[in-house]
């Protein structure tokens, strides 16, 4: 299992000599290799070509030594450029160093066999595979020595690549065998034949077998292969047709080194798709969303990730729940093994886990920013639905509260006061006759005075939360509401209840538009509907003012809007210049 937020600091003194010491074993071999194929009569374009790759190779495996120290790939491309040059140690007249060359040069044949089977871990992933490598590494020991032994350059002026007709003398070379090398040299080329023709069986089915991701991985060994086989291949034709030699062999070798040169600058372009990669992560919060859902989540992360089988499992515990992972199906994902990178949050308790392919885990700072990114989505969406039902429940709360003071509005001080007016009543019937004119212009007046009250008091209980609401509902609330307002209004509402929340934010909504609508819009007559339609409440209001109306230049309806969103509400205005308002609310109602 792997945990994000791994500290990436500088790297251990010894692998900065490791690297100094591979760096300077590429440019030595490079020189003696360019000072070999020189005194072999190489021209300065073929030296450059050659240097061209090798160093490609040793430079790539460098950068990946680098940024890789625990993957074995660096080292191997480090050795491919190095063993790159050996074979142009037969173009000097120096005994021993040609004896050297003539041994080992099909060694970086060897080495990327190994760099391809193994790639991009740097480590073999069976034993089939193992036992290839060692054979292949074999091969060149024991067949390139047997082949070294009967191999005179004199006799054999085209066995090699160079023209060595000067080349040697061969110290190996075994008195009286000469005659043997043709026979030795095709059975050493047929056994290569057949490696390379295992090695892409073995490749083949890997790639069958591999992910998404790792085929990525797998694409630069896929050039190696093509490489090898352009050189197989031209090798087995000109055994067949050894006179094709001289018909397009440099055209050949130029497209063969090229093709060799384009496969360490594919392993740089890999890195450097895992560095755009870490590039992307930067945008993951914002394009989750505010509000992600688990599925949303997922399929942005296997997108950045490039793992189309990448699992999220968001951590879940609560009452009689056993805490553990869950997919966006409820189903069980595990934090263990090399598929796994748990995310835990800030305070170190558990958040979340990916499941993903093991390939990722080549790339541990990918998956590190991916982590942090998806811990501050979740964080966030965590504290933004707190702030949420925070919201929602002060705003029942406060709904409850209006309809408690409507409530105590009604039984005490308003049922106070028509007791107070009955009262009054039986008192004006008593001194209908009495014959002082003000005691009866005293009991009208504060009968009067009574009634407004009354009349005030009804009107603050409406404001606060109407009694018709709470009674029968919001149809005939906003039914109540159009009898009482400045302008003709038509209701057309479907009868059902809501939630009381829903009732009254619908209620106070058509409230605020009409007043909007008389007040501001200039308007002549305004339409409400209520209906449901599907899960949602929607509430329209129209009216045939002067339009103009906008969000964020009105307080009025920017308030409106934060009312809505807290009961998780959707505000939608139309409001052309001198077309009218349309104000269109929907309201989730179960």
């Amino acid at each position: 299992m792997n945990r994000v937020g791994t500290s990436f600091g500088a790297r251990p003194r010894r692998l900065g000599l490791r690297l100094a010491a591979g760096a300077g074993a590429a440019l030595g071999a490079g020189a003696a290799g360019a000072w070999g194929y020189a005194q072999a009569g190489g021209g300065g374009g073929d030296i450059v070509r050659d240097l061209a790759v090798g160093w490609a190779y040793a430079g790539a495996g460098l950068v990946a030594w680098w940024r890789r120290p625990a993957n074995r790939t660096g080292p191997l491309m480090v050795a491919e450029g190095v063993t790159w040059f050996i074979g142009n140690l037969q173009g000097t007249s120096v005994p021993l160093l040609f004896a050297a060359g003539a041994w080992w040069e099909a060694l970086n044949l060897a080495v990327l066999v190994h760099l391809v089977l193994t790639f991009p871990d740097g480590r073999t992933t069976s034993t089939f595979t193992r036992r290839l490598i060692v054979f292949t590494y074999g091969l060149v020991a024991v067949g390139g020595l047997a082949r070294t032994l009967v191999y005179d350059p004199a006799v054999a002026t085209d066995a090699t690549y160079l023209d060595c007709r000067d080349c040697g003398p061969n110290p190996l070379l075994v008195d009286g065998a000469t005659g043997l090398f043709d026979p030795v040299d095709l059975t050493y080329r047929t056994l290569a034949l057949a490696v390379s023709a295992v090695m892409v069986a073995a490749i083949v089915r890997r790639w069958q077998q591999a992910s998404v991701a790792r085929r990525r991985a797998l694409l630069p060994a896929w050039i190696a292969i093509s490489v090898s086989l352009v050189f197989v291949a031209w090798d087995v034709v000109l055994l067949a047709v050894p006179q094709l030699g001289g018909h397009g062999e440099d055209a050949v070798l130029l497209l063969s080194d090229l093709a060799q040169t384009a496969v360490p600058l594919a392993f740089l372009a890999g890195l450097l798709r895992m560095r755009l990669q870490r590039a992307e992560v930067s945008g993951l919060v914002i394009e989750v969303g505010a509000e992600p859902t688990p599925a949303r989540m997922r399929a942005v992360l296997a997108r950045v990730l490039g793992d189309s089988t990448l699992r999220l499992g968001l951590w879940r515990q609560g009452q009689g729940i056993r805490g553990g992972y869950v997919d966006e199906y409820e189903q069980p994902v595990r934090a263990d093994g090399p598929r796994a990178t748990r995310v835990d949050s800030a305070r170190g308790t558990p958040l979340a886990v990916l499941d993903h392919d093991p390939a990722l885990t080549e790339d541990p700072e990918l998956l590190a920013a991916v982590g942090a990114a998806l811990r501050l989505g979740l964080e966030n969406a965590w504290l933004r639905s707190e702030a949420k039902q925070t919201t929602s429940r002060i705003v029942r709360a406060a709904d409850s509260e209006r309809r408690r003071l409507e409530r105590d509005l009604h039984d005490g001080a308003q049922a106070r006061l028509v007791f107070a007016l009955m009262a009054l009543r039986r008192v004006a019937k008593g001194v209908a006759d009495h014959p002082d004119e003000r005691v009866r212009g005293s009991v009208a007046e504060v009968e009067h005075s009574l009634r407004l009250a009354l009349e005030e008091l009804r009107g603050i209980a409406h404001g606060i939360h109407p009694a018709v609401l709470t009674r029968e509902g919001l149809g005939p609330a906003l039914s109540e509401l159009a009898r009482q307002a400045e302008l003709p209004v038509v209701v057309a509402a479907e009868p059902g209840r809501y939630d009381p929340v829903v009732e009254s934010t619908a209620y106070f909504t058509v409230c605020e538009t009409l007043s909007n609508a008389a007040k501001h819009a200039q308007a002549k007559a305004v339409s409400v509907s209520a209906r449901r339609h599907g899960g949602m409440l929607v509430i329209e209001t129209v009216d045939d003012g002067i339009g103009g109306a906008d969000t964020a230049r009105g307080s009025g309806l920017r308030g409106l809007a934060d009312r809505l969103a807290a009961v998780d509400g959707v505000l939608q205005v139309h409001s052309p210049a001198g077309g009218g308002t349309r104000i269109r609310v929907e309201l989730p109602c179960g």
